[in-house]
């Protein structure tokens, strides 16, 4: 059986809707079994994959098939545009 790791979570800009609850600055603290991977992370929260142009877990970019690990800071960016 594996252990849960507690993890902190952003989300930006127009993936915001996904979490209304959250407001501006605001993370979600969620516990989740060790090994669960943030695209698994990112599944649970109902952000669409397509959605997510970067993750940064603890200021550092990473990959989806990282490991969310205990204590981690994830944040999932979406890609912006302007002009």
């Amino acid at each position: 059986m594996r252990e849960d790791v507690r993890v902190e979570v952003r989300v930006f800009a127009t993936l915001r809707r996904y979490l209304p609850d959250l407001g501006i600055g605001e993370a979600r603290v969620m516990d989740v079994p060790d090994g669960t991977t943030l695209d698994e992370i990112r599944e649970i929260l109902g952000l669409p994959a397509e959605e997510v142009k970067v993750i940064m877990v603890n200021h550092l970019q990473a990959a989806p098939q990282d490991p969310g690990a205990d204590g981690d800071r994830i944040t999932y960016i979406p890609a912006v545009a302007g002009g």
